[in-house]
């Protein structure tokens, strides 16, 4: 993958559930991560007594966080709404030449900060709560 814009990084809410996505943010800095659990399988006829992992065992989960600015008031409102509401929704981030990633995700934190000479920005994590499927550009 090539250099890109960053503007063009996007996270999409279905914030009814009905499978229709719409950009609630761009985001000017972001981070995502994939994480699995290992399983250490370890035991007393491991050769020479390395560690032994369980393939295909462990839990998996993604974390997304990002800063950004609400493309509306909308899908503010939507965010604050479904972050009150403790709901889990579908998501999509949208990684220009890379891919998409989606899947439920819960709002683990949500931020404003705001300057006086500058407009109102968020700071948001999002934390999988099932599985997570990516589809390549």
């Amino acid at each position: 993958m090539g250099a890109q814009k960053g503007r063009d990084l996007l996270l999409k809410l279905d914030a009814a559930g009905t499978g229709s996505f719409a950009t609630v943010a761009g985001l000017r800095s972001n981070q995502i991560s994939f994480n699995a659990g290992a399983v250490d399988a370890t035991n007393q006829d491991s050769s020479g007594q390395w560690r032994e992992l369980l393939a295909g065992a462990g839990i998996k989960s993604a974390s997304i966080r990002g800063s950004g600015i609400f493309k509306d008031a909308t899908s503010d409102a939507a965010i604050r709404t479904i972050f009150f509401g403790g709901t889990i929704r579908s998501w999509q981030v949208v990684v220009p030449d890379f891919g998409t990633l989606t899947g439920p995700f819960q709002i683990a934190s949500l931020e404003f900060a705001g300057r006086h000479d500058a407009e109102v920005t968020f700071d948001l994590a999002l934390e999988s709560a099932g599985e997570i499927s990516f589809a390549a550009v």
